[in-house]
């Protein structure tokens, strides 16, 4: 095993060219880098738990980048957060709760107070560091952290849950991606899902994790596990994925019930026009459902996985979280 990558925001991702031009170095894996662009660095801080920066990028706008990993951008983040919320909520019968676990920035909650049918949304995230950083910085979520139905917590999002009498509609896994050592690997288990998630949904309730790269190259680092071992808790599975320009890659998504959960693109087109407050720029019915068809390799890989996410048999992307740095 070779050394840690590090990927945390420091003068060995900030790197100059001949031309006095600034650019970010974002490893993908151990012999591939994606570098951005950069008008300037506008916020760096390291949490208890995760580096934080804000970059201003010449191609996508402002970004967030956490443990070295792009979040989002101004530019694209629609397209991660439509496709996280929207399905879920648009495929449950009348959604009014939501818990968001993870989703610092605010951009799932956001998405989920556009449906007029929410009476609360619960965004729990571990690292208040990262909600302050982007309360401040991030001014297109400040309606959704300045609305009444919004609740906020800072907590393990896992206890929490665990904690709480309530049940909700829909579950939603805005985590960051499973890195070795990272703060939240440990909530894409087996156990996880059957023991704690599972218990809190309410009848016709419906859970969604953004499910990592799935990509031609990159599908089997978490995408077609955490699909796997999703199935091994819910009856219903729908795996389904697109490409994210900032991310450099096609991303997963991967939605789950004892219900059927599939309608129709007809009728997911006309709960678009009468449930949500506004206009969706990536998804609709007839995109959402070309979305769930993968490529034949990715398609087989889904079908023949049999690993199960377990904390002591997790799988990782390129990486690592803070605990590996002095």
């Amino acid at each position: 095993m070779g050394e840690p990558q590090q990927n945390h925001v420091n003068n060995n991702n900030v790197v100059g060219d001949a031309d006095d031009s600034t650019w970010y170095e974002e490893v993908i894996d151990e012999d591939l880098k994606w570098s951005f662009k950069l008008n300037s660095v506008l916020h760096k801080a390291i949490s208890e738990y995760q580096d934080i920066a804000l970059l201003d990028t010449k191609r996508f706008g402002k970004a967030l980048m956490l443990d070295g990993k792009m979040q989002s951008s101004e530019a694209d983040e629609f397209i991660y957060h439509e496709c996280l919320i929207h399905p879920p909520l648009l495929c449950h019968p009348n959604p009014k709760t939501v818990y968001i676990m993870g989703g610092g920035e605010g951009s799932s909650a956001r998405e989920a107070l556009k449906h007029k049918s929410m009476e609360k949304v619960v965004m729990c995230d571990i690292d208040k560091e990262v909600v302050d950083f982007c309360r401040k910085y991030l001014v297109a979520n400040r309606d959704a952290f300045a609305d009444n139905k919004l609740d906020l917590v800072i907590n393990c999002a896992k206890s929490e849950l665990e904690k709480r009498n309530e049940k909700y509609d829909v579950i939603v896994g805005d985590l960051a991606d499973p890195l070795e050592d990272g703060p939240c690997y440990q909530l894409y288990t087996k156990d996880f899902y059957e023991n704690v998630v599972k218990p809190k949904l309410n009848k016709n309730g419906i859970f969604v994790t953004q499910a990592g790269p799935a990509g031609i190259f990159s599908h089997k680092e978490v995408f077609t596990s955490i699909h796997n071992t999703i199935k091994q808790v819910f009856k219903y599975v729908v795996a389904y994925a697109t490409h994210v320009p900032s991310f450099a890659d096609s991303w997963g998504w991967v939605m789950a019930s004892d219900q059927p959960i599939l309608i129709d693109a007809v009728e997911m087109d006309k709960r678009i026009d009468t449930r949500i407050h506004g206009k969706l720029l990536y998804l609709d019915g007839v995109w959402f459902h070309s979305s769930t068809i993968m490529n034949k390799t990715v398609s087989k890989s889904l079908q023949n996985e049999t690993h199960v996410y377990t904390e002591d048999n997790a799988r990782f992307i390129p990486g690592h979280g803070i605990a590996v740095r002095s």
